[in-house]
C-alpha cells in the first residue's frame, strides 16, 4: 500500500480533523471525501491510483476523515454534523495546505460537500467526481440509511463485524466475497481496548440525519457545477441515485460525464474497472 502522511488541522469548535496526504507531484491535487458513516480508509486503494506518477508526473491526494469519523475528533455538538459545517472544514483544509484549486472526488455525503464547496467558493474547485450522489435523494435509499445509521452495538470479532456489514450492504454488492466483507469491516470498524469491535464513527451523526437536518436544497449547488468538468459515477443497483434522478441531472448539466457501474449499488468503491477508467480519463484533462 502506498505510504501516506497523517496530518491534523484544527477546525471550528475546537475539533481536530485528521487527513491523509498521499504525495504524488505537482499536477492539480485531488481531495477525496467519504460517505456518511465512513472515513479516510475508504480511499486506501483509490488514492494511490490517483497519486501515481506517470511519465515523471503525479498529483498529491488528500483524503479526509470528517469530524466524528475515524481518527478525527468527535464533536460534542451533534448539530455540527452538517454538510455546511463539513464544507467549511474542507475550505479550511485547502487554506492550510495552500491549495488554490483542487479536483474533488466525493462519495455520497462527500459529493454533497463537494457541490457545496463549489457553490460557495467555485474558484477553489477545478472539477468534481460525484460518486453515486446528486441533488435529489431517493426516499427508498434514505429510508435504508436511516435504518442503520447511528447503530452503536459492538461485536466480539472482526469476522462478526464482517457479517454485520454484509447484512446491511449485501444488496449493494451481490458479488462481494468473504475477503471483501472482511476488508469492508476493517475500514468501518475499530477495535476497542477491551477487544470488542465497534463502528468507527460517532453515533451522534444520526441525530441531524434523522431530524431531517442533513440535506440542504442541493439543486443550486449542483447547477453551480454546469460550468465545471463533472463526472458522475453511478451504481446501477443504487437505491439512492435512481435512473430518474440521473436523467434529471443529465438534462440539467448536458456536459455531465456519466459512468454506470454494473452489479453495484450505493456506492461504488471506485476500484471497479469502469470506475478506474473513467476517473483516469477525467483526471487526464488536468
Amino acid at each position: 500500500m502506498t505510504e501516506f502522511e497523517e496530518r491534523t488541522i484544527d477546525i471550528s469548535g475546537g475539533i481536530k480533523m485528521r487527513y491523509r496526504r498521499y504525495p504524488g507531484g505537482d499536477m492539480t491535487p485531488v481531495i477525496c471525501i467519504h460517505g456518511l458513516t465512513r472515513n479516510a480508509s475508504d480511499f486506501e486503494d483509490v488514492a494511490p491510483l490517483i497519486s501515481a506518477r506517470t511519465q515523471d508526473r503525479g498529483r498529491d491526494v488528500y483524503v479526509v476523515s470528517l469530524r466524528g469519523r475515524g481518527t478525527s475528533d468527535r464533536d460534542p455538538n451533534v448539530h455540527n454534523y452538517h454538510p455546511f459545517v463539513y464544507r467549511d472544514d474542507i475550505l479550511a483544509l485547502l487554506d492550510k495546505e495552500g491549495i488554490d484549486a483542487a479536483i474533488f472526488v466525493g462519495t455520497s455525503l462527500g459529493g454533497i460537500v463537494s457541490m457545496l464547496v463549489n457553490e460557495k467558493a467555485g474558484d477553489r474547485v477545478a472539477g468534481v467526481v460525484l460518486n453515486d450522489i446528486g441533488p435529489d435523494l431517493a426516499p427508498e435509499g434514505l429510508a435504508r440509511i436511516a435504518g442503520y445509521v447511528g447503530g452503536s452495538g459492538s461485536v466480539d470479532s472482526i469476522e462478526n463485524a464482517a457479517l454485520a456489514i454484509r447484512a446491511i450492504n449485501a444488496v449493494a454488492f451481490p458479488d462481494a466475497t468473504d475477503e471483501d466483507w472482511l476488508k469492508f469491516a476493517r475500514r468501518t470498524f475499530r477495535q476497542r481496548e477491551d477487544g470488542a469491535w465497534e463502528l468507527d464513527y460517532d453515533p451522534g451523526i444520526a441525530r441531524p440525519f434523522n431530524e431531517g437536518d442533513h440535506t440542504p436544497d442541493l439543486w443550486a449547488a449542483f447547477m453551480s457545477l454546469t460550468a465545471k468538468p463533472t463526472l458522475l459515477i453511478n451504481g446501477e443497483l443504487s437505491d439512492l441515485l435512481t435512473p430518474a434522478i440521473v436523467d434529471k441531472m443529465r438534462a440539467a448539466h448536458p456536459a455531465l460525464l456519466y459512468c454506470p457501474v454494473a452489479r453495484v449499488g450505493h456506492a461504488p468503491m471506485l476500484t471497479e474497472p469502469e470506475s478506474v477508467r473513467a476517473i483516469h480519463s477525467f483526471l487526464a484533462a488536468f
